[in-house]
């Protein structure tokens, strides 16, 4: 008997408990009776067989999937007698019929589609094969590799600092690669690698107004840029640590307006809060129902066992943060203290040695900001609008640090022209020393989409009244800023 046959009777042989000295006598016509009868559909046809019978379901398979099983002719089964020999026949016999009608149609179809099989069995070997290979040469099991690089062609022409002069038209890059585990499917360890050749003036400073989001300056060297470890501890509550970690990344920046193109909108005209610190650091954030809140701890030269994580001198940034989020709006308020060290980026009057950082001071920031965006119409813009004060304590060193506010209002068109495509425009005042005139920055741009992967975006902007330059010049600037992600 074949194995298909063997295994179809398993269950009706199992059942079959044939007890010839103890079985009622049967004559050979209701043998016949039992034999003629039609086949029952469906086990609810039988009188004599409930849910609760420890076989009914293998009983409800017979019949319903193999129609094998038949009854008396009083529709009755009987599962709780012994069975005769010729009944035990009969029974094997019916199953036998049923087995070969399904076997013959099996054989047809094979028969019929037997070149889609032969190319389904020669495509799954190749899927095999594909896969073995995969297996054996795969990065890591848990493990995904994605990056961003971005092309930047782009200038100030006229700019000059005190020092320096930096009106050309640069050709730069700035590389991302993230390697992104986890180990619960919930966790994230994130290991970024990051190279670019941008000058420090004008874009690649972070003290500089013309500062770029995607300008770095490695000297084309590949460093370490994020090393830390995410996971939640609860279905609210997400904890972040790491040597290498970022304030902002810890924290919800409340805004619909990315350009992805000066770093100070990026901040959501908040730079004294949302500065970008990053070095050593842990966080804790909380979101349940739209509510988030969170706090998180960064030292800038917590790698130095001369001021370690917890000594004022080791740049030390606390943030705290409050928001609500819904799905077309948001809202939040957040603050910031920066021991000596630490610095309220893009500020517009810095000067000394130290550049843009605080000497013999600290810093108290605070912002609020909120965002609205339109659930269906691409005519009407997200609007966004932030505010942010920074308080400055101490005795001035090298620095002038002083007392400052900030504030931006962007709107961001999203299927602009072309779906897929989006433009902005945003104004804001930079955080600016007390005893400077205002600067003013703005910012027009347009993304192209050209697939999934790679993005074009022209953008235009002007700043005013920039202390970083040579009698506190106005300039145009541009760029021309190409993005792949993979």
């Amino acid at each position: 008997m074949k194995l298909f046959q063997q295994m179809m009777l398993a269950p009706v042989a199992a059942g079959m408990m044939i007890s010839p000295a103890s079985a009622e006598v049967i004559k050979l016509d209701v043998v016949d009776q039992y034999t003629s009868q039609d086949q029952v559909t469906s086990i609810t046809q039988f009188t004599d067989v409930r849910p609760t019978d420890w076989a009914y379901q293998a009983l409800s398979n017979l019949v319903e999937s193999y129609g094998c099983v038949a009854g008396y002719p009083d529709l009755t089964y009987r599962g709780g007698r012994s069975m005769t020999r010729y009944e035990a026949a009969a029974l094997l016999n019916s199953c036998l019929d049923r087995v070969t009608e399904v076997t013959d149609e099996i054989r047809k179809l094979q028969s019929e589609f037997k070149e889609e099989l032969a190319v389904l069995r020669a495509r799954v070997g190749s899927l095999e094969a594909k896969t073995a290979v995969l297996e054996a040469q795969q990065f890591s099991t848990t493990t995904k590799l994605n990056g961003e690089v971005s092309f930047v062609l782009g200038g100030v022409p006229g700019y000059r600092s005190r020092d320096v002069k930096a009106d050309g038209t640069a050709f730069n890059y700035d590389m991302r690669l993230n390697f992104d585990t986890s180990f619960s499917g919930k966790d994230l360890l994130r290991t970024r690698l990051r190279a670019g050749n941008f000058s420090e003036l004008p874009f690649g400073s972070s003290s500089s107004l013309y500062k770029l989001d995607k300008a770095e300056t490695t000297d084309s060297a590949v460093e370490l840029d994020r090393l830390y470890y995410q996971f939640p501890v609860s279905k609210e509550v997400t904890v972040t640590v790491g040597p290498k970690v970022r304030n902002t990344e810890m924290a919800w920046i409340p805004t619909a307006y990315r350009s992805g193109i000066l770093d100070f909108f990026t901040t959501a005209g908040a730079p004294g809060v949302y500065n970008k610190a990053t070095g050593a650091g842990v966080g804790v954030q909380y979101q349940s129902n739209g509510f988030i809140a969170g706090v998180n701890y960064v030292a800038q030269e917590g790698d130095s066992t001369e001021s370690g994580v917890f000594d004022s001198d080791g740049a030390l940034n606390l943030m705290a943060q409050l928001g609500y989020r819904a799905s077309n709006w948001g809202v939040g308020v957040g603050y910031r203290y920066g021991t000596e060290g630490t610095r309220p980026r893009t500020y517009n009057g810095f000067r000394g040695a130290n550049g843009a950082l605080l000497d013999n001071q600290s810093s108290n920031g605070v912002s609020v900001n909120a965002y609205w965006q339109p659930s269906e119409s691409q005519a009407i813009p997200s609007i966004s609008a932030g505010y942010g004060y920074n308080a400055v304590s101490g005795r001035p060193g090298t620095t002038d640090a002083t007392d400052s506010q900030s504030w931006f209002v962007g709107l961001q068109w999203t299927d602009a022209f072309v779906a897929g495509n989006a433009a902005g425009v945003a104004v804001g005042q930079p955080a600016n020393a007390e005893d400077l005139d205002d600067a003013l920055m703005l910012e027009v741009f347009y993304k192209v989409q050209v697939t999934d992967n790679i993005s074009i975006t022209p953008s235009v902007f002007y700043v005013s009244n920039d202390a970083g330059q040579r009698g506190n010049a106005s300039e145009v600037g541009g760029v021309i800023q190409t993005t792949f992600r993979f």
